[in-house]
């Protein structure tokens, strides 16, 4: 059974480096090697992570499969991307759950717990980023009801990649 809790400082550093590891996992094979170096050690470092968990205007929520963690959620109040501009809005700037564990009800156990901290916030709209190439989260947000509204640059290492934008509208006007 997998349990969803909301996170404090003290998780920081669990959370920084699940969230290195996923990410690593997740697209090196993708990537090229100095890409990826020049994007984990610049802007995806162990100290810059530590320092969202306490951000103002972050959410964590780690999911475990009894003692052990197994994925993670950052949803984010921030700023709209275009195209959302009028839109009481929150982000799920990343979601992830650790090799061994995908396909097993962890993204969805934590995308449940994202509607929920949405809807109790009031929010009209869930949306994120997700890079074009990455079928499997694109068709697995498209089940959940995500849209393609727009795209935008995501810089990995020197590679300008294209992240498509997609929503989820909460609250029909």
């Amino acid at each position: 059974m997998i349990r969803i809790r909301l996170c404090s400082p003290v998780d920081a550093s669990l959370i920084a480096d699940m969230s290195r590891q996923t990410f690593y996992e997740t697209f090196a094979s993708e990537n090229s090697a100095a890409n990826m170096d020049k994007f984990m050690h610049s802007q995806f470092n162990r100290e810059a992570l530590i320092k969202e968990v306490s951000a103002k205007g972050n959410f964590f929520f780690l999911a475990y499969d009894e003692n052990r963690a197994i994925g993670y959620v950052r949803m984010r109040e921030s700023r709209n991307p275009q195209g959302l501009e009028n839109k009481d809005a929150i982000e799920i700037a990343r979601i992830y759950a650790v090799t061994g564990s995908i396909g097993k009800g962890v993204g969805s156990a934590l995308m449940q717990t994202c509607i929920g901290l949405a809807k109790e916030k009031n929010k009209e709209v869930i949306w994120l980023g997700v890079w074009e190439k990455n079928h499997r989260a694109i068709e697995f947000y498209k089940r959940w009801g995500f849209k393609k509204f727009g795209t935008h640059v995501f810089m990995l290492g020197d590679d300008a990649q294209t992240d498509w934008l997609m929503k989820m509208e909460l609250i029909k006007n």
